[in-house]
């Protein structure tokens, strides 16, 4: 983004935006701006905050540079929800304040800033900000990375059984009985299973849609976290991915919160509403009773099993020299460049295995589709 800093941009904007800040706050609830939570992602955040943080710094004010974002916006969406920031602003507002009145920002966020208004601290706070969504934003990306080529393949692999299933199988099925002649078994089962396929493709996007249904109503039950949760931390590779990306989250959260000099009970507190993971979450509800009755952090994260040796002993160190939020830093740099590690690891691993697994699928059926074929050459030529 490149900003007009010169002070005939900064002179006009706020005329520009006055008269245009009616119009803007009525197409922004004419629009639903909230429609699958897309509409300000962590990448948007980062921007906002990086942007927010280079105004401030160069000595601009913060309802000037709240008019050089809205003037900078692509979209009309986005200039509509900047503008309801400024105008909470303008009404004499905080920042934290009317971040909050937005519903786009987490506790954690406002009240970090909050605390950076207060302490004149904005722009450290701005910056730790800036640099945990860019973190949570490149994890998101590598991890879809990862995911989109099995997606791909998946489909291709679906697409490539049908056609075999409903075109080549039933072809190699109406020479088969001109022969005559006994099928193998395995040539029997893949002409029953393409004879009866459209059955079997309704049954399992049934199956497919019952299940997505019942995760739907049963996602934020107990019992159903509980049980997932405990199945794929015990999935080999998947369980350490996944505990590797909520500790990074846990670590980034925490040391934004404790850096922006957030109590310690209160920033459990926060983590652990931002955190949805099961495990982590109660083990967080209890580390926050625990240091509330007076226990260290470390004593208290060292009855689960989900966090590493090697993390209480640096969180135990972090504490006993008064340097929790660096040392917490320092954890969350490192489990990131971890996570990007493992993710290329196993994005390595799922290429070879899928194209095995499409491999093993289509010989299965071109085997069984040309040895009776092999079978009524050797009898020929006996």
């Amino acid at each position: 983004m490149s900003f007009k800093l010169n002070q005939h941009s900064i002179s006009v904007a706020p005329a520009k935006t006055a008269n245009q800040s009616a119009g803007k706050k009525e197409n922004f609830f004419n629009r639903d701006i909230q429609l699958f939570g897309g509409s300000f992602n962590d990448k948007k955040k980062e921007r906002f905050y990086m942007d927010l943080r280079i105004l401030l710094m160069a000595g601009i004010d913060l309802k000037s540079a709240l008019e050089l974002i809205i003037e900078e916006q692509p979209k009309e969406k986005d200039k509509a929800f900047f503008s309801i920031i400024y105008d909470d602003v303008i009404k004499g507002k905080s920042l934290a304040e009317a971040l909050r009145s937005t519903g786009k920002f987490s506790e954690y966020e406002f009240f970090s800033i909050e605390i950076g208004e207060e302490s004149n601290k904005l722009h450290d706070v701005l910056e730790e900000l800036m640099n945990y969504y860019a973190d949570q934003a490149a994890l998101k990306k590598q991890i879809m990375s990862v995911l989109s080529y099995p997606a791909f393949v998946f489909v291709i692999t679906i697409g490539l059984v049908y056609f075999m299933l409903t075109s080549v199988v039933p072809m190699f099925a109406d020479v088969f009985k001109q022969f005559g002649s006994e099928l193998p078994p395995l040539t029997l089962k893949v002409i029953a299973i393409s004879e009866n396929f459209p059955f079997y493709a309704m049954i399992g996007i049934i199956i497919i849609l019952g299940a997505g249904l019942f995760v739907y109503w049963q996602k934020n039950e107990t019992w159903f976290r509980q049980t997932t949760s405990a199945f794929f931390l015990k999935v080999p590779k998947v369980g350490q991915l996944i505990k590797l990306v909520y500790l990074a989250r846990f670590t980034q959260a925490m040391h934004l919160l404790l850096a922006s000099k957030t109590p310690l009970v209160h920033s459990l507190e926060l983590t652990e509403r931002m955190i949805k993971f099961y495990p982590l979450q109660k083990a967080i509800e209890q580390m926050r009773t625990d240091v509330t009755k007076g226990k260290s952090l470390h004593s208290g994260m060292s009855a689960f099993s989900i966090f590493p040796k090697r993390m209480l002993s640096l969180i135990k160190v972090g504490e006993e020299v008064n340097q929790l939020e660096v040392m917490l830093g320092k954890l969350s740099k490192q489990y990131n460049e971890e996570l990007k590690y493992q993710t290329n690891i196993i994005g390595k691993i799922m290429e070879p295995l899928i194209l095995l697994i499409i491999g093993c699928i289509v010989g299965v059926i071109l085997v069984a589709m040309y040895m009776p074929m092999f079978n009524l050459s050797n009898l020929m030529a006996q």
